[in-house]
């Protein structure tokens, strides 16, 4: 029989094990255990991280509540280099992030390359995409 404390609930996914490595950081320093499923995978072959859904971030499910709370507290949206944060040219919402995005020949060319001969991308292109209206640009 399983009880609510020894069951684990995945609370976030994120597409490097970078940055999964650096929020378990933080909630272990709340006091909070946590255990990541498939980073060393996507460590070994990042390109198959869109395939099996990221690196999920688990924790027992009696300190998900908490460790939502600590992820919800912590930016995730993207800052300039003096720290400020970018806004949509749109329509002005502080909720953007960045991503990386196959859209031009150059980086379609080295997706193909490193998919070919199991070596990373040499090339992908950065972009903010505004998480109310959608929209995506550059900052030039």
């Amino acid at each position: 029989m399983y009880s609510m404390s020894n069951t684990f609930k995945i609370i976030a996914t994120y597409q490097y094990s970078t940055e999964a490595q650096i929020v378990k950081g933080r909630l272990e320093a709340e006091g909070i255990q946590v255990f990541l499923s498939d980073n060393l995978t996507i460590d070994t072959d990042p390109l198959v991280s869109n395939a099996i859904g990221g690196v999920k971030l688990k924790v027992l499910a009696t300190d998900a509540l908490k460790a939502q709370h600590i992820l919800n507290s912590i930016k995730k949206y993207a800052v300039d280099n003096e720290g400020n944060i970018i806004s949509c040219p749109n329509c002005k919402s502080g909720n953007v992030a960045l991503f990386s995005t196959i859209k031009d020949a150059k980086s379609l060319f080295w997706f193909i390359f490193g998919v070919l001969f199991t070596a990373l991308p040499m090339y992908t292109r950065h972009k903010y995409r505004c998480e109310k209206c959608k929209i995506e640009f550059d900052l030039r």
